[in-house]
C-alpha cells in the first residue's frame, strides 16, 4: 500500500530490521518496551540484555506480532500495531473496558507510534490506514481501538493514538473507559 508520501509494509521477517532500526533510534520506545506492552505476559528471554527486543522477534517469527510500518523511502518512520484480542490483551482501563463489553473485536489496535522527527506529518494518519488496509487482507471484522483527545494527553503518551485520527479513518465512538479514553469502532470489510 502507498499513500501519497509514504509506503506502508506488514511487519514481518523482511521488515524486522527497518523496524529495530526505529525502535533503537527512539530508546526502545516508552523505556524498552519495543511494543511488547499489549502483548500478553511471557517469561522469556529474561536473561538478554533487550528482553522486550527478544519477545518482540520471536513473536514476528511466529506471526502473532501484527503492525503496519509506515516507510518514507527505505526508512521506517512509524507503525500501527493490531492483532486479535488474544495476541494484544493488556488495554489500558481494562477493569472499565470489561464493565460493558458484550462481544470481543475481531481485531484491536493497540499502538500508533511516530518516529522523533516524523510527527505531525501525516505519520500516525497513514500508519492507522495501513492497518485497516492489512486487517482487510487478514480477512476484516469488527475493529476497536482506544485513543484519546490529542488535547487532553502529551504527543508522547498517545500510544494509543489520537482520537480525531480514528475519526478521520472512519471509526466512532462507543464508550468511555477512562478519563479520557475511548472505545471506538469501525467494521471493515474483507480484501481477499
Amino acid at each position: 500500500m502507498t499513500t501519497s508520501r509514504y509506503t506502508i509494509r506488514p511487519l514481518d521477517e523482511s521488515t524486522w530490521d527497518a523496524f529495530a532500526a526505529l525502535v533503537e533510534a527512539n530508546g526502545g520506545i516508552f523505556g524498552g518496551c519495543w511494543c511488547m506492552g499489549f502483548h500478553p505476559d511471557e517469561d522469556t528471554h529474561l536473561e538478554a540484555p533487550e528482553p522486550n527486543r527478544e519477545r518482540k522477534r520471536d513473536r514476528v517469527r511466529a506471526g502473532t506480532a501484527h503492525a503496519a510500518l509506515v516507510f518514507d523511502g527505505d526508512e521506517c518512520v512509524g507503525w500501527c500495531q493490531f492483532g486479535a484480542p488474544d495476541e494484544v490483551p493488556r488495554i489500558k482501563n481494562r477493569r472499565e473496558y470489561e464493565k460493558e463489553l458484550v462481544d470481543l473485536p475481531d481485531w484491536r489496535i493497540a499502538c500508533n507510534f511516530v518516529g522523533k522527527g516524523h510527527r505531525r506529518q501525516g505519520v500516525a494518519t497513514a500508519a492507522l490506514a495501513g492497518a485497516v488496509e492489512l486487517i482487510a487482507e487478514l480477512g476484516g471484522g469488527r475493529v476497536e481501538g482506544y485513543p484519546e483527545p490529542a488535547d487532553a494527553v502529551p504527543a508522547g503518551f498517545l500510544f494509543h493514538g489520537a482520537l480525531s485520527t480514528f475519526e478521520k479513518a472512519g471509526f466512532t465512538k462507543d464508550r468511555m473507559i477512562g478519563k479520557h479514553r475511548w472505545v471506538v469502532t469501525r467494521t471493515v470489510a474483507p480484501n481477499l
